[in-house]
């Protein structure tokens, strides 16, 4: 066995009560790395086939990444998988903080679940002690309150990663909570752990992670954290920098996208985190607004969004906050006195959209009150904001009342309402437990064309970014095994981060962007890329900061000899097998089709994407081609399967 791997998964079976530890050989991760590529190779040769994602058969875990609770920068981030509740696709969501490194901490390099409890349960592994222990005091708690009881109980430097009332009560949109509000929101795995009635994975290690030449791995970290600061902008531009979130409106007239040197990008992280575009976004109409029917210069104008503002956000920092190994902490602990809110973290560009923009909502008090409670319940503030836009729709157009809301008046920016629905949705009170599965099931249940309302990519609701303002999105969104994302592979999501740069070697054809061909080449290598990326544990922002050492930590860290084409192969080998996940379970993901508000049909007829319209469809087949899959059906075509050593997948497809 190599190092940088203990080559070892554990196995809690819930229903038997029983920990089982797997050996994984060297080859395997070789081909597979870390992450959600490990993870697929698990659950697909493990988990029986169409199986109800809420049954006890139904298998998911906590994956980290090959590098994950190493000093390599950016490296904090684990993956949560299993079949998604919500689209029943293979599911998977990422969150980082300090969970992750716990479970190489714990000596494993994986640990799944299957079965189901009977009773509230948590599983407890302190050192080299495991146990199944009762969750009836914690059942019914927030993550908060119930990581503070289980500190005082285990001691101060366990790790928790629980769910809240959220998944306690199966909402297809929630979500795995660590850090007091970190969580692995999409796809609904929440609810797949609520099913298993386990409350939390309690953990606190004692390994060390071992490295082939430590030497010479520490030295690459100091070289590219040392080169980091270099350029560091001085005094003056800093008081420049203080003015990006208020530069919205020439940012827009100039059509300037938000992509710059990568010491400037950094810092501009650093101080303001995500919601630096808040006000940007949705000027330039990258922000979906009032449930994508909007457009941000006319609906939801500077003079309305700039009471969202990164600058008026952070007057409530007290501190910085970052994932483990992270040099440029993006995040941040907020203190609201107006709230009474001692601590709390920073909201993100997608929350602050998804409930404010998307909601025609420039309340900032009702912001933070909304993320601490999606982040207590453990609930995801994508899909929450966009079905309480389906709901806001729905009764602006007479499809729901007042007597189906509980009296609240539903109408776009009413803050106070929008609040009260948040809390009826976690509780599932209510309309609210008509809206806690999402926006596309609850217009099964309520009927009346209300499924024109509900803006989705097979049930996920959609991100907030406009594939209008970046055109991949579409497919991105409407093709990847887990769709409705944004956090999956994007070119041009990708070249914002100027991934030519990051790793030596790693090239995108040149002329990509005015040659469709190139285009759907250049989309197979950055979904390749991708893979790789989350599969080892770096954040997806990493790319943005410039040259990174990727494959020399890679090697240095296990002792191979890995290359960009192995690189490239292995990308290509967990998309591969996400594909056909997804399409084992039945899913025609093929003939999925955006929501015409998404993709431009009609194209708007005024502002900054006036006659856009996107086209999908054929780049998705193109992309097919190029991947060694039918363009037909996005079937992994027998040779291609065997060529990426996946030969076990061809008796489930075929």
């Amino acid at each position: 066995m190599g190092t940088g791997f203990f080559g070892k998964v554990l196995w809690i079976n819930l229903t038997e009560e029983s920990f089982e530890e797997e050996t994984v050989s060297e080859e395997i991760y070789r081909q597979y790395l870390g992450g959600y590529g490990l993870a697929v190779k698990f659950i697909f040769e493990n988990m029986p086939v169409k199986i109800d994602p809420l049954s006890p058969e139904s298998i998911f875990g906590f994956f980290p990444g090959l590098l994950t609770g190493t000093a390599a920068p950016f490296s904090g981030r684990y993956m949560l998988a299993g079949k998604s509740p919500l689209t029943g696709t293979w599911g998977d969501s990422n969150s980082g903080g300090t969970f992750g490194p716990e479970i190489k901490k714990c000596g494993y390099d994986a640990i799944l679940f299957k079965g189901a409890a009977k009773t509230p349960k948590y599983v407890l592994i302190i050192e080299d002690k495991k146990e199944l222990l009762d969750a009836s005091e914690i059942w019914g708690l927030d993550i908060i309150e119930t990581e503070s009881i289980l500190k005082d109980k285990h001691g101060k430097f366990i790790k928790t990663a629980a769910i809240g009332q959220a998944g306690e009560k199966l909402s297809k949109i929630s979500g795995i909570a660590n850090d007091r509000g970190r969580i692995a929101a999409r796809a609904g795995l929440g609810a797949i752990m609520g099913s298993k009635k386990l409350k939390t994975l309690v953990l606190k290690g004692n390994k060390k992670i071992s490295i082939y030449n430590k030497d010479k791995f520490l030295d690459l970290v100091k070289i590219y954290n040392k080169n980091g600061k270099k350029g560091e902008p001085g005094k003056f531009f800093k008081s420049i920098l203080k003015s990006v979130p208020n530069l919205a409106k020439t940012l827009r007239r100039f059509r300037i996208g938000f992509k710059g040197p990568p010491n400037i990008i950094r810092k501009i992280y650093r101080i303001y985190g995500t919601c630096v575009g808040n006000t940007i976004a949705s000027e330039t109409n990258d922000s979906p607004i009032k449930n994508w029917s909007g457009i941000g210069m006319y609906d939801f104008p500077f003079k309305k969004s700039k009471a969202l503002s990164a600058n008026k956000i952070i007057k409530y920092k007290i501190r910085e906050w970052g994932c483990y190994g992270c040099p440029v902490q993006c995040g941040g602990i907020l203190k609201i006195p107006e709230l009474n809110l001692e601590e709390t973290h920073q909201p993100e560009y997608e929350t602050c959209c998804s409930f404010g923009a998307l909601l025609l909502n420039n309340d900032l008090m009702s912001i933070f009150e909304i993320n601490e409670l999606c982040n207590r319940a453990a609930i995801d503030t994508i899909s929450t904001g966009a079905t309480i836009a389906f709901a806001i729709e729905c009764f602006e157009n007479g499809i729901l009342t007042k007597e189906d809301t509980n009296d609240l008046e539903l109408v776009w920016g009413n803050s106070k309402a929008i609040i009260e629905l948040v809390k009826m949705i976690i509780n599932r009170k209510g309309i609210g437990d008509i809206l806690a599965d999402g926006s596309k099931i609850a217009a099964e249940k309520i009927g009346n064309e209300s499924v024109n309302y509900a803006i989705t990519s097979l049930g996920s609701e959609i991100p907030m970014h406009n594939p209008r303002f970046f055109p991949s999105l579409a497919f991105t969104y409407n093709y990847d095994p887990t769709p409705g994302r944004h956090t999956a592979a994007s070119i041009d999501y990708i070249d914002m981060g100027s991934i030519n740069k990051f790793q030596k070697g790693f090239k995108l054809p040149k002329g990509w962007k005015k040659n469709e061909k190139k285009k759907q080449k250049c989309q197979k290598l950055v979904t390749s890329f991708h893979q790789v990326l989350s599969s080892v544990g770096l954040c997806s922002f990493s790319t943005l900061f410039g040259p990174y050492p990727f494959i020399d930590l890679i090697n240095n860290f296990t002792g191979w000899n890995i290359s960009i084409d192995e690189l490239i192969e292995i990308g290509l080998r967990i998309q591969t097998l996400r594909q056909s996940f997804t399409l084992r379970e039945g899913i025609d993901i093929a003939n999925n089709k955006l929501p015409g508000r998404v993709s431009g049909h009609p194209p708007d007829k005024r502002g900054p994407t006036k006659g856009v319209s996107v086209e999908y469809e054929d780049f998705y087949k193109g992309y097919c081609y190029e991947m060694g899959w039918n363009p037909k059906n996005g079937y992994p075509l027998k040779e291609t399967l065997k060529d990426l050593d996946l030969e076990f997948v061809i008796k489930d497809l075929y």
